[in-house]
């Protein structure tokens, strides 16, 4: 990873390497007067690391968290997210505002690990294949997945495939909505609605082998 970024074309790799690692290095990202997203984006490409800095604080945590419970590894995640910051670093000057930034940082991130974690795009299912399977009510698998620990869930969470843990990590680590992961994932936004309930069984099932939760009917 190191030498990847000595490799960069941009003159400061290990100043923005230290700096996005520092919550002191630029105003709260929070604050009424930090600029917008887009904003920080452009100044980004202009070469600006304070800028991605602001950005960090306003989404790495998000990041790291999708990551961490798609990559199943807290330091692989480290490693992902600096993938991921070093990608918005050399392409910032690509984002044409087609979606949100956040959503655009998410993107990134997911390429990412899946290029760590050499993770092919699972095949797409036709969307009429899809009506009725998603329902919105909650069911058993979300009361049981709701009366379980953390690290119950993180437990069960590594036996998963990939295609559920990714949605799953999107939709509650990442906190997106359905159509910022349908844009992420480049599939319909019911498409999500039906991988998130499958995924959200699935999930169930694993507490139940594990014994976290009562078997599933």
């Amino acid at each position: 990873m190191d030498s990847g970024a000595d490799a960069m074309p941009v003159p400061v790799p290990d100043r923005l390497r230290s700096r996005w690692r520092s919550r002191g290095a630029a105003a709260d990202a929070g604050s009424p007067s930090a600029p917008p997203d887009d904003e920080l984006l452009a100044r980004v490409a202009d070469g600006d690391a304070a800028a991605l800095t602001i950005l960090y604080q306003r989404y790495g945590g998000r990041l790291f968290g999708f990551l961490q419970r798609y990559a199943g590894d807290r330091m692989v995640a480290e490693e992902i997210l600096q993938d991921t910051l070093l990608a918005v670093w050399r392409s910032a000057h690509r984002y044409g505002g087609r979606s949100g930034v956040g959503t655009w940082l998410f993107g990134i991130a997911r390429r990412q690990a899946h290029n760590r974690l050499r993770v092919h795009a699972p095949q797409q299912v036709p969307l009429d294949s899809l009506a009725g399977w998603a329902d919105p009510a909650p069911g058993p698998a979300e009361w049981a997945i709701a009366s379980v620990q953390d690290a119950a869930i993180a437990d069960a969470f590594e036996a998963l495939a990939p295609q559920h843990r990714e949605v799953l990590a999107l939709a509650f680590a990442g906190r997106l909505p359905h159509r910022e992961i349908a844009e992420i994932l480049g599939v319909p936004v019911g498409t999500v609605k039906s991988r998130l309930h499958h995924a959200r069984a699935a999930l169930a099932r694993e507490l139940a082998d594990r014994g976290y939760v009562e078997e599933m009917p």
